[in-house]
């Protein structure tokens, strides 16, 4: 399995991970679980779940670093999502930026 995975943030959801961590978005807390994505599901997870939104950030999440607390679950087209049991902690982020595409429209990685 992939050992970084990247979050979408609003900036008030940003704000509250930077102030140490993060519960989850209203749908993380509904499913019980913070939702990651790989490099590769990240455009397809802005696509479905934040289209036409603005002020949005990503930050990248060593995996490592919550070791038994993260779960690769068959998910969207039957994928493995990595999947988080519990708060999103700010010293698990390793980069972190405003998201901003690149010139061939991809997600320019922090």
């Amino acid at each position: 399995m992939q050992e970084t995975a990247y979050k979408v943030l609003k900036p008030s959801e940003f704000a509250a991970l930077q102030a140490g961590s993060f519960a989850g978005a209203p749908v993380d807390l509904g499913d019980g679980y913070i939702h990651l994505s790989t490099a590769s599901q990240l455009d397809e997870t802005l696509a479905k779940h934040f289209a036409g939104q603005t002020e949005l950030f990503i930050v990248a999440v060593d995996l490592k670093l919550l070791g038994h607390n993260i779960r690769w679950e068959i998910s969207r087209n039957n994928a493995l999502f990595p999947h988080l049991y519990g708060r999103l902690e700010a010293s698990s982020i390793i980069a972190s930026c405003p998201l901003e595409r690149g010139e061939d429209g991809k997600v320019k990685l922090p």
